[in-house]
């Protein structure tokens, strides 16, 4: 099942269109994308059901015609980030261990937590304006949680999750490393700077979610990073495990799970975004985020 925002409301993917969840669902779900999670296992079940059976090319499941949005977005309404408000933002550093070795560090015995304020998040195709400094790119496979969790076990870790989708923990290294104390969580909180998208897709869609290609590139230009998940220190399973050991995790939170080798800072000579750069962001099975670079 693939979900996405798209004019601000909740619409599922089909081969011929995007089905508006409100519309084809009478009400029993509402347009806000946010609410999908409030009750995700119904959800989950009826999105299934509709668009693998219930409801197919022709006529919903009770008869009417399916309000399929044509033309596809892109043209027209805006995608928003598939998950717009969550609860709680976790965010991993140093978790590939290509990025632990051009970062010049030590694979950390827990994984390094911080958060991205959810005003940070917007979605496919929006423009980030630039603010002031040195912004890097990172890009990072996206875990949207889907139902409670507190103090999971590895066993039952990906059953909790509603989903994935590509994400940008874009990042101004300059405030970012601003001591005594650095200001990570500040330093990757600019407006724009969490885009998430295009969609939701749930694990069943992925052949192996614990080894997918991940990468991302400046548009017409060059490759930046380009790795496998596979090469995370703490996989999704022990992320879960270790941040749901500390912190109940609610329905719709998101944790941005590290990112591999590639980025500017580390670079010689270093290399950072710029006004009029557009950042292409993939995962294999996933989808690619697109997000243009503008001035402040």
């Amino acid at each position: 099942m693939r979900m996405a925002n798209i004019g601000g409301r909740l619409v599922l993917r089909r081969p011929d269109g995007f089905l508006d969840v409100a519309e084809a669902s009478g009400g029993r779900f509402g347009p806000d994308p946010q609410q999908a999670f409030d009750d995700w296992d119904a959800f989950a079940g009826w999105a299934r059901g509709y668009v693998d059976g219930g409801g197919g090319e022709g006529g919903g499941a009770d008869g009417r015609p399916d309000p399929v949005l044509r033309p596809a977005p892109g043209t027209g309404a805006p995608w928003g980030p598939p998950v717009p408000r969550p609860a709680q933002v976790f965010a991993v550093g140093l978790n590939y261990r290509d990025h632990v070795t051009e970062s010049g560090l030590t694979v950390p015995d827990e994984p390094a937590v911080f958060t991205k304020f959810p005003t940070s998040l917007t979605g496919h195709e929006h423009r980030v304006a630039l603010p002031e400094g040195l912004v890097d790119w990172e890009v990072e496979l996206v875990v949207v949680i889907g139902r409670h969790c507190h103090r999971a076990t590895r066993a039952e870790a990906w059953s909790r999750v509603a989903g994935v989708t590509v994400g940008q923990d874009l990042s101004e290294r300059r405030l970012q490393l601003t001591g005594p104390a650095p200001q990570f969580s500040l330093g990757k909180s600019y407006p724009g700077f969490g885009p998430t998208g295009p969609e939701l897709v749930t694990v069943d869609e992925l052949p192996d979610p614990d080894d997918l290609e991940i990468g991302c590139a400046l548009e017409g230009g060059e490759v930046l990073q380009k790795s496998r998940t596979s090469g995370m220190v703490f996989d999704v399973p022990e992320l879960i495990v270790r941040l749901s050991a500390v912190c109940p995790l609610l329905p719709g939170d998101l944790i941005f799970t590290g990112t591999p080798a590639g980025v500017g800072g580390a670079r010689t000579p270093q290399k950072f975004l710029a006004p009029g750069d557009v950042l292409v962001s993939w995962i294999e099975g996933v989808g690619r985020l697109r997000n243009p670079m503008g001035s402040d």
